[in-house]
């Protein structure tokens, strides 16, 4: 609210020559200029902000690829190249191929029943999709050693039909998708809230059939934000490693995936071979983010496209 001006004088409207004081206010501050700071104080956090940056995130990152070639490039082919690495790799990109593609159903099925639709037990729905957030991933793992263990619910039918989730690969893959369906979900959500359903109607009234509106109208809508939380939701997977270590039973070349296989390493003081796989892991991570900002800058001209008149 304005401060008042002290008031200016001007003559009276009848003619006894009196004076009326009319008040004046201040014109209020431009918003450029309540939140201009100092040339100093964006200097000092621009400063602070890259000094932050760098002892957490660059120097661990040239840490991790400088130890990793330290003893050469024969060592480092080496070291990625043994069997039980190999074993490693493959089994971390199983588990996301199979994960990330569930995950993508189900994130787009739920947020299109969220944003779209009402139904009896909607707040339910949300509060269980955000349930990995909340929870440890090492308790995730547990409960499903409780559940499909050799003592869980199910550990006797399914040793009867022999059958095996916990220490092999479904249960690897069931970790991860627990884990990781949070992140596809909850990009979309909120977009798909933002835009409505008058597209969707104006399409239900022209004659299109449920999977026309979805395939021409709401999956176009939200292309851009589907294709990052996919991103976000691989590099999840891939670096997963408390959910996936309680399942998996650390059998090494067969149930250790590239995170667990770095753990093994660096508790045998093999620092060598285990910053070498860790450099894959670095550099898969670098890949994912080169993709994340891709994803953003195209989103972002796509919309300044749109509001462009």
């Amino acid at each position: 609210m304005s401060a008042p001006a002290s008031g200016v004088a001007v003559p009276g409207a009848s003619g006894s020559g009196a004076a009326t004081k009319v008040p004046t206010f201040r014109a209020p501050p431009r918003v450029a200029d309540a939140t201009r700071e100092p040339a100093w104080v964006r200097r000092l956090l621009i400063a602070l902000a890259l000094a932050f940056l760098t002892l957490f995130l660059f120097v661990p990152l040239i840490a991790v690829f400088a130890e990793a070639l330290k003893k050469g490039v024969d060592v480092y082919l080496a070291a990625i190249s043994e069997p039980d690495a190999v074993a490693a790799i493959k089994l971390t990109l199983i588990a996301a191929a199979i994960s990330v593609p569930l995950n993508l159903v189900f994130g787009l099925a739920a947020a299109w029943a969220i944003a779209k639709f009402e139904f009896r037990g909607k707040n339910l729905l949300l509060t269980l999709i955000d349930l990995p957030f909340s929870v440890s991933p090492v308790i995730a793992g547990l409960i499903f050693v409780l559940v499909f263990g050799l003592q869980g619910w199910f550990g006797e039918w399914l040793r009867d039909h022999d059958l095996k989730i916990i220490f092999a690969l479904p249960g690897i893959v069931l970790a991860t998708i627990f884990i990781t369906f949070p992140f596809i979900a909850r990009e979309l959500i909120p977009l798909m809230q933002a835009q409505g359903t008058e597209q969707e109607e104006a399409a239900r009234v022209l004659g299109a059939g449920g999977w026309q509106i979805f395939r021409r109208i709401t999956l176009p809508n939200v292309k851009w934000a589907l294709l990052y939380g996919v991103i976000l939701c691989n590099a999840r997977a891939m670096g997963e490693f408390g959910a996936v270590s309680v399942v998996s039973g650390h059998i090494r070349g067969q149930t250790t995936t590239m995170p667990l296989h770095i753990e093994i390493l660096y508790n045998e003081y093999q620092f060598a071979a285990a910053f070498a796989v860790a450099s894959l892991l670095a550099a898969l991570a670098l890949v994912t983010l080169a993709l994340k900002f891709l994803v953003e800058k195209r989103a972002r001209s796509v919309a300044a496209a749109h509001t462009t008149p």
